[in-house]
């Protein structure tokens, strides 16, 4: 196989890059991993989500934003490409609060950022009755909540179907169970994979999620990503219940509530354990105490993408100019950022974002 571009991971970071690649011509393989991969596309918890993101680095609450911003023109476009609907809601979301003190310390540090941002952070306080009215279900313990009027939520696997789709429809090849062992360089790049599978590029993306820790130090890269659990549960279909998705929980286009999600430091352990649904239950209850009648039919554990400091990192490598590291815990908000305007850095056009402050540079040790 010969192409422009190898991509190495076939999840949501991976499959909206290469869109956008094929988008501007190119031609684009991606190795997607087997089944015993960790697979954080398959496990997230479905938000397109501003809010709270880039409180210590306003660059990454501006790049949250510019990517929301187009989401929705990127999913009708794919939907429309393929007849695969990519169902979005973007209404605003709800960061809910059981404290005077929490809402207030964070309404501090958005005001912060607001500031930083030019006055660029549509978001509303409400306190407890206005939130009922916006929420008849919410319960009384929840003292109030701050609106964002940039976040919303999305359906993950099917924005993984349709995409995977398009970027067939437009050329692109996607190889599955491709675990890739080695990546070399001498004139063009040549990856290697288990199965003895070889395939040859200009350039190389490396978007393989976890697998990051092991490829990126052989190309480069100091890779300095570690895995997070996030745990969560989601009930039968039910009537309307949330309007509006909130950290804690959101209610799927299909109908469940979808709950979650914890945040432990377990390595490579993505199992569920009793311990966290069973927290994950009782803040979902005290937030919206009538789904304590709910049936709860599936949980799952997924493991998070994430650097020292929680942001993106782009990356192209000095040992290997050509090999670029793209990786983030937030695929799904960014979705829409890597496929239309990454690929403008990767490509080093005029129109290029300024990406400078998510470069490793800032893992260096003096």
């Amino acid at each position: 196989m010969e192409s422009d571009y190898t991509i190495i991971g076939g999840g949501i970071v991976g499959l909206s890059v290469g869109w956008g690649l094929l988008q501007r011509g190119r031609t684009v393989t991606i190795l997607d991993g087997d089944d015993g991969s960790f697979r954080a596309s398959r496990g997230n918890f479905g938000l397109v989500w501003v809010q709270s993101k880039g409180m210590n680095q306003p660059r990454y609450a501006k790049w949250s934003q510019q990517s929301a911003e187009i989401w929705a023109n990127f999913a009708n476009e794919i939907s429309d490409n393929t007849g695969k609907p990519v169902p979005l809601e973007q209404n605003g979301g709800l960061d809910l609060h059981f404290s005077e003190a929490s809402l207030d310390s964070t309404v501090q540090q958005y005001e912060k950022l607001k500031a930083q941002l030019g006055g660029d952070y549509p978001y509303e306080v409400l306190g407890h009755n206005a939130l009922r009215r916006a929420e008849p279900h919410i319960g009384p313990k929840v003292i109030g909540a701050i609106l964002h009027h940039q976040d919303g939520h999305a359906n993950p696997l099917k924005l993984m179907v349709a995409l995977a789709a398009d970027v067939r429809r437009l050329g692109g090849r996607v190889v599955s169970g491709k675990l890739v062992t080695k990546v070399t360089k001498q004139g063009a790049f040549c990856i290697t994979c288990t199965d003895g599978t070889s395939i040859s590029s200009d350039k190389v993306i490396l978007s393989a999620g976890l697998g990051v820790a092991q490829l990126g130090p052989m190309m480069g890269f100091k890779a300095p990503i570690r895995p997070q659990r996030g745990q969560v549960l989601i009930t039968e279909k039910l009537p309307k219940l949330i309007n509006r998705p909130s950290l804690i929980a959101r209610q799927v286009d299909e109908g469940g509530i979808q709950i979650g999600a914890t945040n432990e430091e377990v390595g490579l352990n993505d199992r569920e354990t009793q311990p966290g649904l069973s927290g994950l239950a009782a803040e979902a209850i005290a937030a919206y105490p009538a789904l304590a009648r709910a049936q709860l039919v599936r949980s799952w554990g997924a493991l998070r993408i994430l650097s020292p400091d929680g942001l993106p990192i782009y990356q192209e490598s000095e040992d290997m100019p050509g090999a670029y590291l793209v990786t983030c815990h937030s695929g799904i908000t960014l979705a829409a950022a890597h496929a239309r305007l990454l690929p403008d850095w990767l490509e080093s056009t005029n129109a290029a974002p300024d990406l400078e402050v998510f470069s490793e540079q800032r893992f260096a040790v003096s």
